[in-house]
């Protein structure tokens, strides 16, 4: 087989992951051939059983197209989503379905210079435990916090190698698969673009509610990562006066006075004051369970656990102003961790545009929550390395 046609199957591979079912005529728009050819090739995909046709397609007046999609069972990805405390780790089907047990461990990121090497071994772990043969698996994705080139396969905040090594080059070199890595920010992004609350949207900001403020950038219908992958630092815009120092080494940024450890912080303060809530205590050491204990509080209505929600949103609203004002986006779509805690988040951001934003700019900007939940970043993990598909199948033929 020429490296021509392997390119154009994983092609359409890559499209029908995307799009799930479709036709030949869609895919020659897609790959950009001629309908023989791709006929063709779809052929020989269902001949070797990677596609499968799904019956015609719902009549618009002419002849019915027979439409395509993946076959189930083959093809599989292993996703991953780090945050600066817990690393989740999942297998996928190429229809998205989490194949077993989302397996979930507590790993540090901050100084600990093992954790790439917990990280490598415990992605070994769960492969073997599947059983599934390690020629089914395309690839590993990772989500990650930081500065994270792309293209370089190094993240310049957490999971440093000696030298400067591409963690990608490094991971790859000891699972025998290939890896991609991403911004989490920029994958949760990815995941609302191809399958979210932003498909078919072309000017989207998609913010990460987590231990920091996180954004994602779609422009023009594609996600933007800028010159060197490092755009949406969203957390890092410096808003406060406040005097508070951030993790970045700055005073005043956005998540001084916005992230999930700040109302976590707040809240144990609140607490230690004497105020009336539900919340009686909370885990000292466990900044998730802290966190998942205040969102239910907030879906239980408790007075106080609502207050640190509204006003952690108030302030993002102003960071949402400056987008806005900048970008001009049709949606602004709240995701990642603390978009679980749902509409409590809407009010208090519209009220802040309203005070800080012009009208006529934000009047057709729609805030929305996110339906892919906690798992946008595993999804987004796995959506990156189809992005790549049909490099690292070329590549290692």
């Amino acid at each position: 087989m020429t490296e021509k046609k392997k390119l154009f199957k994983n092609r359409i591979l890559k499209e029908l992951y995307f799009g799930d079912t479709l036709s030949c005529a869609d895919l020659c728009f897609k790959i950009d051939k001629s309908f023989p050819v791709t006929q063709k090739i779809l052929e020989e995909l269902v001949a070797e059983n990677l596609v499968t046709d799904t019956g015609y397609a719902a009549s618009t007046g002419g002849r019915r197209p027979l439409t395509y999609s993946l076959q189930k069972n083959v093809m599989y990805l292993v996703s991953v989503a780090m945050d600066q405390f817990v690393t989740k780790i999942a297998i996928m089907d190429m229809q998205n379905n989490f194949i077993f047990p989302i397996e979930k461990i507590v790993l540090p990121l901050t100084n600990n210079p093992e954790a790439v090497q917990v990280l490598i071994d415990k992605i070994a772990h769960v492969i073997e435990l599947s059983g599934i043969p390690k020629e089914k698996f395309i690839g590993v994705g990772i989500g990650m916090p930081g500065f994270v080139d792309v293209e370089k396969g190094i993240n310049y905040s957490f999971l440093n190698l000696p030298d400067n090594e591409s963690i990608t080059k490094h991971i790859t070199a000891q699972i025998g698969l290939p890896v991609s890595i991403d911004n989490d920010s920029s994958l949760i992004a990815l995941a609302e673009l191809r399958f979210g609350a932003a498909k078919g949207d072309r000017n989207t900001m998609v913010i990460n509610i987590g231990w920091g403020i996180g954004l994602g950038l779609i422009l023009n219908g594609k996600l933007y990562r800028g010159h060197e992958g490092f755009a949406g630092e969203f957390s890092h815009i410096p808003i406060f006066l406040n005097g508070k120092l951030c993790w970045c080494g700055k005073a005043g940024c956005l998540e001084t006075e916005t992230s999930l450890l700040l109302i976590i912080e707040k809240a144990r303060e609140g607490i230690n004051a004497g105020r009336l809530s539900k919340l009686s205590s909370l885990p000292l050491h466990d900044p998730e369970l802290a966190c998942d204990a205040i969102i239910k509080a907030v879906k239980e209505g408790d007075q106080f656990a609502i207050e640190l929600f509204s006003k952690a949103g108030y302030n993002i609203g102003k960071g949402v102003a400056i987008l806005i004002h900048l970008l001009n986006p049709n949606k602004i779509i709240l995701s990642g961790r603390g978009a679980s805690a749902g509409q409590i988040w809407q009010a208090p951001i519209q009220q802040s545009l309203n005070e800080h934003c012009i009208h006529r700019l934000f009047q057709s900007t729609s805030i929305e929550i996110s339906k892919l939940g906690i798992d946008a970043e595993l999804i987004g993990a796995a959506a990156l390395l189809m992005e790549n598909y049909e490099l690292f199948k070329v590549s290692k033929s």
